[in-house]
């Protein structure tokens, strides 16, 4: 049986989003010279996820009442398991000979695959190689936590008010990584951390419950948005900010995710400038496999910029990761997928809530 599964309708630009979302963290990686702040496009993914996420999730609540928890996690599993472990698999079997001076590549593993890496490296320096794994376990500690968050808030708050206690809390994390800061705490033990980097998933939720609960001013917030736009015009300004500085932690993150939700709320018509530049058929593509590149990319940087120039380190390994990704979308990912999209567990009858907005379902 084909499970029922919730769909939103697809727009290439939240993928061409993602593409600017790794093109940002390769010139990071490859120490580009004015992009040194450009690990903030990790931000990008972080909102985008939690708008994606919360959507798909407050369309079920609103059919349901409930959240199928089980398939929730067996569909995050398939989606994102198998590629991890070929990653892991492939690093393991080629980084001893690439590096045979590394003597943390099993453990490096082992941590990133139990998704430990964020506060592995934040307070025990592990993985030590691996060290864009940190974000994949932000990810999936939120994903672990928040659907049972979400129903929680659904039942305590009136139909529709439910980004009311999301704003809150979205602040209340932005305060939260500003108490550490303020407390002297090293720079990278804050960089790393879900509790300190969750702001941004719990951004991208706020933005899906104001697009499904369409309070008034939500939609005067839309139709000002040449104005807002100019926001967006800031995240290339703090692009200077370096490593180490605080000031990143501060009001870096918060001006980037300011900005997502300001693009986000832009592409949602098929129109306009931001949504012609997003849909951009190479950005798209580099978007649906962003995911893949996201995995592959950091080790083939690291070969690459310890011998190369970094304009040579970027479109190597932008190259080298595509292709690599590439061959495991079409592989294990594809059919990891099939698996996602199969169960034998019949979808629950539907029912209505007030509050949310009807929303499509596909198999």
């Amino acid at each position: 049986m084909v499970e029922s599964v919730y769909k939103l309708r697809y727009n290439p630009a939240l993928d061409g989003l993602r593409g600017v979302a790794i093109l940002l963290v390769i010139l990071s990686h490859a120490h580009a010279p004015l992009f040194d702040g450009a690990f903030f496009g990790v931000d990008l993914f972080f909102v985008l996820s939690g708008y994606l996420i919360t959507s798909l999730l407050l369309m079920e609540y609103q059919q349901h009442g409930k959240l199928d928890y089980w398939r929730f996690y067996r569909r995050r599993f398939f989606r994102l398991m198998p590629a991890l472990a070929l990653f892991l698999g492939a690093y393991c079997i080629f980084a001893p000979f690439i590096w045979p001076d590394l003597t943390d590549i099993y453990s490096d593993a082992l941590v990133s695959i139990l998704y430990l890496a964020d506060y592995g490296i934040a307070f025990f320096d592990s993985p030590d190689t691996l060290l864009h794994m940190w974000s994949l376990s932000v990810e999936e500690h939120f994903y672990l936590i928040w659907p049972p968050l979400l129903v929680l808030l659904l039942r305590k708050t009136m139909p529709g008010r439910v980004w009311a206690p999301l704003l809150a809390l979205w602040v209340l994390s932005t305060l939260w990584r500003f108490f550490w800061v303020a407390q002297g705490q090293q720079f990278y033990e804050i960089f790393f951390r879900f509790d300190t980097r969750a702001s941004g998933l719990i951004a991208g939720a706020l933005l899906a419950a104001l697009m499904i609960e369409k309070p008034q001013w939500i939609e005067r917030l839309q139709s000002l948005r040449g104005y807002t736009m100019w926001l967006v015009l800031a995240v290339p300004l703090i692009m200077e900010l370096k490593w180490d500085d605080q000031h990143a932690m501060v009001w870096g993150i918060t001006v980037v995710e300011c900005a997502a939700i300001v693009v986000l709320l832009a592409v949602q018509k098929p129109s306009g400038l931001v949504y012609e530049m997003l849909t951009a058929p190479l950005l798209v593509r580099l978007g649906k496999l962003s995911y893949g590149i996201y995995l592959w990319h950091y080790p083939v940087v690291r070969y690459l910029r310890a011998d190369y120039s970094w304009q040579v380190t970027v479109i190597a390994g932008l190259l080298i990761s595509t292709a690599l990704s590439a061959l495991s979308f079409y592989t294990v990912e594809r059919w990891a997928l099939r698996r996602r999209d199969t169960s034998q567990r019949p979808a629950p009858q539907p029912r209505q809530e007030p509050g949310l907005r009807e929303a499509t379902r596909g198999s």
